[in-house]
């Protein structure tokens, strides 16, 4: 094909550019720590970000993958912190599975009880979110008190989530909200510094359902989504 430009691509079929992409990455990245399945999510982040020190930054609670993968099979309700996350997450894959992907922002409700209370849009979603799905999982890719209220809430044993992908963005508590998460016991995905943002949240949420998705393909009856040792169904 002739794009009537100087420069012409080799590679046009989307899988092989994806193929090579990944290629890319591997070579690129060097030696690593990470295990084989969270190398997954790492090359799915670094693919939508091509940001190497991003990927290098990726933190792993060491039941994060597995949790998130249990917890899709078993179709847990994903709350994601912004309607960027939730239009980018693979909805099809998902719902292979019974579950959705929920956004509170911009409910009436939300809305009049952040101008009430004179708090964030985000903080009074998280807390909405916390009645209607205590063990789903969470994903902030863009507003650092939507995740400084997860572990608010998580702390004082009002949400028990399967898992947590905190990954938001910028320069005013986005490091410290990852920092703080970073210090629960639960299963969480989160990188260091102020860079991270939807489309990297996204990311690993997708590499987490591809993940389930191959499992299910070679196991249909796999196991049941992990539960949080402090949730009510394990007291």
């Amino acid at each position: 094909m002739d794009f009537g430009t100087e420069f012409q691509p080799q590679i046009i079929e989307p899988q092989k550019i994806e193929d090579r992409s990944f290629e890319i990455i591997t070579e690129e990245l060097g030696e690593h720590s990470f295990t084989p399945a969270q190398f997954k999510v790492v090359q799915r982040v670094i693919h939508a970000s091509a940001d190497f020190e991003l990927g290098r930054s990726l933190v792993f609670h060491e039941l994060a993958v597995d949790s998130g993968i249990a917890a899709i099979r078993s179709g847990r309700t994903i709350v994601a912190d912004v309607q960027m996350v939730q239009a980018g997450i693979s909805k099809p894959r998902i719902a292979k599975f019974g579950g959705d992907v929920k956004v509170y922002i911009s409910d009436e409700d939300v809305l009049v009880q952040a101008k009430q209370e004179g708090i964030t849009r985000a903080i009074a979603a998280i807390r909405k979110a916390a009645k209607e799905a205590p063990d789903g999982i969470y994903v902030v890719g863009n507003a650092p008190t939507a995740l400084l209220e997860v572990i608010r809430l998580v702390k004082a044993g009002q949400l028990w989530p399967s898992m947590v992908v905190g990954v938001p963005v910028g320069f005013v508590s986005a490091a410290e909200s990852k920092a703080e998460l970073e210090k629960l016991d639960i299963p969480f995905i989160a990188n260091r510094g102020r860079k991270g943002g939807s489309p990297v949240a996204v990311a690993a949420v997708n590499a987490l359902s591809l993940l389930a998705d191959s499992q299910y393909l070679a196991n249909p009856t796999g196991p049941a989504a992990a539960q949080h040792p402090a949730s009510p169904q394990n007291a």
